[in-house]
């Protein structure tokens, strides 16, 4: 299986702009680097891991990308977090900042 970089996001781009350039019917990983304050007021930044495979997906396809994500996933240095979404809910902003802390 190859793997290609489809997008990089822009700095000025926010998580929600990440989370709708994510395709409504195909699978994908993504990388995400958010920055958040923490209760005590310190400026932290977290690396998540997306496994992105929405129900509308085609069965093949979810089925290659399940195989395959823990390969992936081990050729990636400095990820904190790990997220598997099947559906935009999943992977909310408050979800997000909640594993963050």
């Amino acid at each position: 299986m190859e793997i290609k970089v489809e997008r990089l996001g822009e700095t000025a781009e926010g998580y929600e702009d990440f989370a709708a350039s994510l395709p409504a019917d195909e699978c994908r990983y993504a990388v995400y680097d958010l920055d958040f304050v923490t209760d005590e007021n310190c400026q932290k930044s977290k690396i998540f891991f997306f496994s992105w495979s929405p129900d509308t997906a085609r069965t093949r396809s979810k089925m290659l990308y399940a195989s395959s994500k823990d390969r992936f996933r081990r050729e990636l240095d400095g990820i904190q977090c790990e997220i598997q979404a099947t559906d935009p809910s999943e992977m909310s902003l408050d979800i997000i900042r909640a594993r963050a802390h």
